[in-house]
C-alpha cells in the first residue's frame, strides 16, 4: 500500500509538472517594450529611441501558439520630426506621434521555453504636418491621424525555470515591427521587451 500512496503521489508530481510545462505560453500576458524607431515620411526618415507595451492572451495547441495582441508604442516627440523642402519652397515638417495596434500573433515552440513568432494587424496612429510657407504663401498645421496595417515577428523566451516561485511566467523577448499607413508615412520599430504571463 506504502509504494502504491508513493508511486500515486510521484505520478502527479510528473503530471503536474508536465501540466505546468504545457501551460508555459497559456494565459493572459503584459509586456514592457524599448527600442529603436525609424519614421519614414515625404522621402526622409529619422531615427529615435522610443518604448511601449502590449496586453495579449496566448491559446497553446500543441507546439502552436496563437491569441490576440494589442499594443502601444511612444516614439520620442522631440527626436521624431522629418524636415523635407516643399514643391513650391518653404518647409514640410512630418512628425509621426503615438501609434496603436491590433494585431493576431502565431508562434511556434522550437523549445519547451523558446517561441518564435510572427504576427500582423491593424496600426492607428497620430501625425502632425506643417508646412512652413516661403514669403507671399499660406502656412499651415494639421492633426491627422493614419490608418494602416502592421506586420513583424520575433523571439520570446520564458523564464520560469528561474523564477518559480512566482505565481505567473517572467519572459523575455525580442521583435521587429514595421507600420504602413494609407498617408504612404511608414514607421520600423526594434525592440526589446521583458513580461509576465499571467497563469
Amino acid at each position: 500500500m506504502r509504494k502504491l500512496i508513493m508511486a500515486i503521489i510521484a505520478t502527479s508530481a510528473l503530471a503536474g509538472a508536465a501540466s505546468a510545462q504545457d501551460a508555459t505560453f497559456r494565459g493572459f500576458r503584459i509586456e514592457g517594450n524599448a527600442g529603436y524607431d525609424r519614421a519614414s515620411s515625404e522621402g526622409d526618415h529619422n531615427s529615435k529611441f522610443a518604448y511601449g507595451g502590449s496586453v495579449g492572451f496566448d491559446g497553446q495547441y500543441g507546439k502552436i501558439v496563437v491569441g490576440p495582441e494589442f499594443t502601444y508604442w511612444h516614439p520620442n516627440h522631440s527626436q521624431n520630426t522629418n524636415v523635407t523642402p516643399g514643391d513650391i519652397g518653404g518647409t514640410i515638417v512630418h512628425q509621426q506621434r503615438d501609434q496603436l495596434g491590433a494585431d493576431i500573433r502565431i508562434g511556434y515552440l522550437v523549445t519547451p521555453d523558446l517561441l518564435v513568432f510572427g504576427k500582423g494587424g491593424y496600426a492607428s496612429d497620430a501625425q502632425r504636418k506643417a508646412f512652413y510657407a516661403p514669403a507671399g504663401e499660406t502656412s499651415y498645421y494639421n492633426r491627422v491621424h493614419a490608418d494602416g496595417y502592421q506586420f513583424g515577428g520575433g523571439i520570446e523566451y520564458t523564464l520560469h525555470d528561474r523564477f518559480s516561485s512566482l505565481p505567473g511566467g517572467l519572459y523575455v523577448s525580442a521583435q521587429y515591427v514595421q507600420a504602413q499607413y494609407d498617408n504612404h508615412t511608414t514607421d520600423q520599430h526594434a525592440m526589446g521587451g521583458v513580461g509576465f504571463r499571467f497563469r
